[in-house]
């Protein structure tokens, strides 16, 4: 079986035209200003144009409001709405039920801790996504920080929901990561880019190559 692969961070053309014809499983859109990969709900609307409806498409925000995700929603045919600030429990279940879309929330690893409170997001999200924590800096973002965390802290270990892996992924090192966490599902960044927010549309091909042979 083939590893799913979501491909986060997508701000052209031609990387969109990359991962669709890579086989990408997922096309994800940053809506959180700060980030160099983030784009306009109008200019994802566009971009999503050439996504066919096989193919998931994700918004990422970061404790948005819902003035913000709904301007999203009208400029954009999203599929799932990916979380990956401090949302609370209790929001991820209110955003589900308010804007009628799956949401995928990310969980930030450092440590055990981190991974044990992944149980409180397993009776309202439908995914959860396992992300390194942020490193302590000024400029750190939420994630696409293209750090990796010890995927031991996961191995073996059972949810209740599908969940994906992230954080510092590339095409060398993706074979190891899914052997050691188990992850029949990934997602990429960072490991895909020639500079931050660059997408570069021969890694992703061969990031997903890479994917579709494990």
């Amino acid at each position: 079986m083939s590893i799913e692969a979501k491909i986060c961070g997508l701000a052209t053309e031609a990387a969109v035209a990359a991962a669709v014809e890579g086989g990408a499983g997922y096309v994800g859109f940053v809506f959180y200003p700060p980030s160099p990969r983030s784009v306009r709900p109008e200019r994802a609307g566009r971009l999503c144009l050439a996504v066919p409806s096989s193919i998931r498409r994700v918004a990422l925000f970061v404790d948005a409001d819902d003035a913000a995700i709904e301007a999203v929603l009208a400029a954009a045919p999203i599929d799932i709405l990916q979380f990956h600030g401090g949302e609370s429990p209790s929001r991820v279940a209110e955003a589900r039920r308010r804007f009628d879309r799956p949401v995928m929330k990310a969980i930030a690893i450092a440590g055990d801790a981190d991974v044990a409170s992944a149980a409180r997001y397993e009776e309202v999200a439908d995914r959860l996504l396992f992300d390194a924590k942020p490193p302590r800096r000024a400029d750190a973002l939420p994630g696409g920080n293209g750090f990796a965390f010890d995927w031991r802290l996961i191995a073996g270990r059972k949810w209740r929901v599908p969940w994906m892996l992230s954080g510092g992924l590339t095409p060398d090192i993706l074979p190891e990561a899914v052997r050691i966490s188990g992850a029949t599902a990934v997602d990429v960044s960072t490991g895909v880019e020639t500079r931050p927010g660059v997408k570069d549309p021969d890694k992703i091909r061969a990031f997903l190559a890479v994917a579709r042979g494990l």
